[in-house]
């Protein structure tokens, strides 16, 4: 598949987004999703059968999409983007035109850089906020997930409260691109992504 953006991290170089195969990805992010320490993902007893298929579910769906990171050519995380509005916070929040959900997990490694998954946040708000359509960025991580909050109050979140899941108690937070690029001055590309 082909790469739908790309973006050069000062310190840690290239990074890329392409749509995810479900089927010809399914092996690689089986291990990503099912790694200890994947466990906020939520498919830690999936087998590689029912990675492909919840992410043929998502290929499939209108509001949800799938996108597979790579850092300097070699696979490296994996990017969702939804509608809130549709997927995930549905009637749980003041859903508005141009909000935009995200997830996003960072493929696990035993040898960590310093810096990278927050130049992969970076990557993937910078992506989404490429689309001047997008006001808001939304995210509801577990609220057990204290790493995460402190990442995304590093790139400009902002919480807004404890939303129950049926699957999770999630902290509720919104970026807007004002508060992004006041938080990373990460330059913005005009344009509309895939």
């Amino acid at each position: 598949m082909t790469d739908v953006f790309t973006r050069v991290d000062p310190g840690l170089g290239e990074f890329t987004l392409r749509p995810v195969d479900p089927d010809t990805d399914a092996v690689l992010l089986h291990r990503w999703v099912t790694h200890p320490k994947a466990v906020f993902w939520l498919m830690q007893d999936a087998d590689e059968a029912g990675v492909a298929a919840e992410y043929r579910r998502i290929a499939e769906h209108p509001h949800h999409e799938a996108y597979l990171g790579s850092w300097c050519g070699r696979p490296a995380f994996l990017a969702e983007r939804y509608d809130p509005a549709h997927v995930e916070l549905v009637g749980l929040y003041d859903a508005r035109p141009g909000d935009v959900g995200m997830h996003f997990l960072c493929a696990p490694t035993d040898d960590p850089t310093h810096g990278f998954t927050h130049a992969v946040i970076t990557t993937v708000l910078v992506w989404i906020f490429a689309d001047p359509a997008t006001h808001r960025v939304v995210v509801e991580p577990d609220v057990r997930n204290t790493a995460v909050h402190a990442l995304n109050a590093a790139v400009g979140f902002e919480v807004v409260g404890t939303v129950a899941k049926p699957e999770k108690d999630a902290l509720l937070s919104i970026c807007t691109r004002t508060r992004f690029l006041a938080a990373t001055g990460a330059p913005i590309p005009s344009g509309n992504p895939a």
